[in-house]
């Protein structure tokens, strides 16, 4: 992987790539899947209505990747940015596209928080409960009013022309899952290189 960023192609999508931090000379050096080798045994365990959590488990656990552009849009709501998962602050600074391992362990904080704040409302993640799981969160913290209205002016601007929300459709488990990935890296002092 080169050291300077490439142009962000949505069209292509986006991966997020285990490497090995700091990177040694022009390259990182991806980490070896064996590093995430236990999460195929998680996918084994899985309920068989979690068919996309397995999934995504046995990619990390074969790749040390995560197909991340299904992910983005959610991610940058959970936490509140844009272009988390595609590193944007980081090329915005002419840097490479990296999230350091403090990044991950944030991603992986605010996932895990979500998964636990969601556990009210059921395995099922769509747009309307994750408003609802955020709304909740919101009303309890500093600045409520502040927060909900920027609240609903992001939710407002993931619908469509005809106000239709994205079609989300993620469980507790596949988010689970995400966000053992990127807790693992925070854990181990690996970075996650955003590749197109």
């Amino acid at each position: 992987m080169a050291d300077t960023p490439t142009g962000r192609d949505e069209a292509m999508g986006l991966d997020n790539v285990a490497v090995q931090w700091p990177r040694t000379g022009r390259f990182y050096e991806p980490v070896a899947p064996a590093e995430f080798v236990d999460f195929a045994a998680f996918a084994e365990k899985v309920p068989a209505n979690a068919a996309p959590a397995a999934a995504l488990a046995d990619h990390i656990a074969e790749s040390g990747t995560v197909r991340a552009t299904g992910y983005s849009e959610l991610v940058d709501l959970l936490l509140g940015l844009s272009g988390v998962l595609y590193a944007t602050d980081a090329e915005a600074e002419d840097e490479d596209p990296v999230i350091d391992p403090d990044g991950c362990a944030w991603i992986a904080g605010g996932l895990e928080r979500f998964v636990a704040g969601h556990a009210d409302f059921g395995d099922e993640v769509t747009f309307d409960t994750v408003a609802q799981v955020l709304r909740r969160a919101i009303s309890s913290g500093r600045l409520p009013e502040q927060q909900l209205r920027w609240l609903d002016e992001r939710l407002a601007a993931l619908r469509d022309e005809g106000g239709e929300p994205p079609q989300w459709s993620f469980t507790l488990t596949e988010l689970s899952v995400l966000a053992g990935f990127y807790r693992r890296c925070a854990d181990r002092g690996f970075a996650v290189y955003a590749d197109f």
